[in-house]
């Protein structure tokens, strides 16, 4: 009977996901993951303790203590992060990074929620817009490292000069900090930049900012890994599940306020 006990409390305390791990992996004892702490609120370093932190940081510490390993953090430039995920100097990408088709041929994604670019404007001209229609044939400021430019034109073609308005005037930004600078500045008329980011840059600057109508495109966020190595995306897709089916996903989009990019389950590949 003492044998049975403890044959029961040991298989009780190894993570139930843990056999999902390939070996290599879990011979390793942890997952290398590129991060980029500029994103609030998906990673950031807490102003106060300059710790890692944000919700992309405490889903993929979920996942890994579900898969029975841990992440390794590893700070890089957006530039360098597909690379280095073809070169192996990285296991995975794990920083707000959008699901798009062009990055297939690199990369499989495991998608973990749904977002879409947002335009913001000064709250000190809501009255200059009333609806997303006052932006025609204004400038608007976007990073230029994502797609959120080509989505604005495409947004500006179809409501702006399809109606026969001018279009939006777009500039390209060093990030959404920047955008989001130069629009306090006066330089630009709006800034557009994921809609998972706004609750979190409103809340911190009260009164600055409006968002402005709806997103303007439908993305996924996903976690980047190899084409060729299936086997993690099985097990990373597969400790998503579990966190979306045992509530711990849903508590961290309360805690960061994100509820509204919740996804139903783990889809490889879904963007467009």
């Amino acid at each position: 009977m003492l044998r049975t006990a403890l044959v029961l409390l040991l298989a009780t305390a190894i993570p139930c996901a843990a056999a999902g791990l390939p070996e290599d992996y879990a011979k390793k004892g942890s997952i290398s993951v590129a991060v980029i702490p500029n994103y609030p609120p998906l990673e950031l370093r807490d102003p106060a303790s300059g710790e890692l932190s944000g919700f992309d940081v405490e889903l993929g510490n979920a996942i890994a203590a579900r898969l029975g390993t841990k992440m390794n953090w590893q700070e890089t430039s957006f530039e360098q992060m597909l690379p280095s995920l073809a070169t192996g100097r990285i296991d995975l990408v794990l920083s707000g990074m959008s699901d798009i088709a062009t990055r297939h041929e690199t990369a499989s994604f495991i998608d973990y929620m749904k977002t879409g670019p947002q335009f913001m404007v000064r709250a000190a001209r809501a009255g200059e817009f009333p609806d997303m229609l006052a932006l025609c044939g204004k400038s608007a400021g976007a990073s230029r490292r994502t797609s959120i430019p080509k989505e604005i034109t495409a947004w500006s073609d179809a409501h702006c000069v399809a109606a026969g308005k001018p279009a939006i005037s777009i500039v390209g930004t060093e990030g959404s900090a920047d955008a989001r600078t130069q629009l306090k500045q006066g330089r630009i008329d709006a800034a557009v930049q994921g809609n998972e980011t706004l609750p979190y840059v409103m809340g911190l600057e009260p009164d600055t900012y409006l968002a402005l109508g709806t997103p303007i495109a439908l993305q996924y966020t996903g976690i980047a890994i190899p084409v060729k190595e299936t086997g993690l995306q099985q097990a990373m897709a597969g400790a998503l599940d579990a966190l979306i089916a045992d509530g711990t996903y849903k508590a961290l989009l309360e805690k960061w306020k994100l509820t509204e990019n919740a996804v139903d389950k783990a889809v490889i590949n879904g963007g467009k």
